[in-house]
């Protein structure tokens, strides 16, 4: 039997994980590429049979480095022979697309979306902290700009092809909620105190094909939709609310009072619950039955406020922000073990075969073993002074952007890691 092409084999395999999956080109991501936001099945998982190094540091391992100019928190993607990811610079209030070249990390592009009328911000936060998607023809991006959310969508060649206004924004600590791709749309959220929405555009032409309502609260969430309880759903938590949509008309398919204000992580599922954790006011971490029924099955005061979680084989895995990683039991929440890795984590789990890889503010990345029995730190690696975007794994490479300080000086660095030849 003749042997299924890369790129046949990734659109069954979306085709079966989501069956609206669909492209309006001819292109689309291959299976050895990562897309969008928390990676090809859309909860950090990495495709099996990745070879990657456990060690490495500024000076072992790297298959290349390249200098990012000014300052961002955004998660970097890998399409085809494309890096891509967005920075900001304080100095000249520009935002903007980068793309580099995959195999040597050259600059290919370099495109300017906004310049001028900057938000304030939380100091820690910063003005490019969402994560392109990429449909195989266009790349999407989010910037909050001069009182507005705004989705771009640019070409292969980083050419803008248009530009919505999603809604009003009013920045509380920071916008860093990235675009999800379904069907024909590209999903957004923009949780805010003036005008908080939940938005679907039309991929082509960047026309709002629905857009719904939300409680005028900040809040940080990603869209995602999740195949749970044997339908498709959009699960948005946060502004005290844990809530479903339709992902293709916005129409509500159910909603519980549940989470807490402010919520950051991107939810996951085990197909019949959502996880929701978030940590403002209350800290927390839920899992929601997804049938419709309101039924919270487990709770507890864990606070997973930023890192996004993993599940797999019946357990949960999560990194509180002030460096303790947990393993509970997904459908009851009993925990399995803790243990403390040590430092403050922004950036979220990803997961490779039977390894879990978590990055620390200060630039540790830990990994530590994907397994109920115990925890069993594998490697603590540095590299740099800070990190804050979330390690991403494909094709045996793992790409981290990080910072490096000299005194007052700081630059951003993009780092490819791999097997040393």
């Amino acid at each position: 039997m003749k042997k299924c092409s890369k790129p046949i084999f990734f659109l069954f395999f979306l085709a079966c994980l989501f069956p609206g999956f669909t492209t309006f080109g001819q292109k689309f991501p291959e299976a050895g590429d990562w897309p969008w936001w928390r990676g090809p099945s859309f909860d950090g998982v990495a495709t099996s049979g990745q070879k990657l190094p456990t060690s490495w540091s500024a000076a072992q391992n790297v298959i290349w480095k390249t200098p990012v100019p000014g300052r961002g928190h955004g998660t970097p993607i890998v399409v085809g022979n494309q890096v891509v990811l967005v920075t900001s610079d304080e100095a000249k209030q520009t935002q903007t697309v980068l793309c580099h070249d995959r195999a040597s990390g050259k600059l290919l592009w370099r495109t300017l979306v906004h310049q001028g009328k900057f938000m304030r911000r939380n100091k820690k936060a910063s003005q490019a902290s969402s994560t392109p998607a990429c449909d195989g023809e266009r790349f999407y991006v989010n910037f909050a700009n001069g009182g507005g959310a705004y989705t771009t969508a640019l070409d292969r060649d980083g050419k803008i092809v248009w530009q919505t206004k999603v809604t009003d924004y009013v920045v509380h600590q920071a916008y860093g909620s990235s675009p999800a791709i379904y069907q024909d749309l590209v999903l957004v959220t923009a949780d805010n105190k003036k005008a908080g929405v939940v938005a679907a555009l039309d991929r082509k032409t960047g026309n709002v094909a629905w857009k719904v309502k939300r409680p005028k609260k900040p809040n940080y969430p990603s869209p995602v939709v999740l195949k749970v309880a044997g339908r498709e759903q959009l699960v948005v938590t946060g502004c005290d609310l844990v809530t479903s949509l339709d992902p293709s008309t916005g129409k509500k398919l159910w909603e519980i009072p549940g989470a807490t204000t402010e919520c950051v992580t991107t939810t996951v599922t085990d197909g019949l619950h959502v996880y929701s954790s978030g940590g403002y006011p209350k800290n927390h971490v839920s899992a929601v039955r997804a049938d419709g029924s309101g039924k919270v099955a487990w709770r507890n005061n864990v606070r997973v406020y930023v890192p996004s979680m993993i599940v797999r084989d019946g357990y949960l895995y999560g990194i509180a922000d002030a460096g303790i990683a947990y393993c509970w039991k997904s459908d009851t929440g009993e925990e399995k073990w803790k243990g403390r890795l040590g430092g403050t984590f922004s950036a979220s789990l990803t997961l490779s075969g039977d390894h879990l890889y978590a990055a620390n503010e200060a630039g540790e990345c830990f990994v530590f073993e994907a397994s109920p029995k115990g925890f069993n730190l594998i490697a603590k690696n540095q590299l740099g002074d800070e990190i804050f975007a979330t390690p991403v794994i494909c094709g045996d490479r793992l790409y981290q952007r990080v910072a490096h300080r000299d005194g007052s000086k700081r630059q951003e660095m993009l780092y490819c890691i791999g097997m040393a030849r």
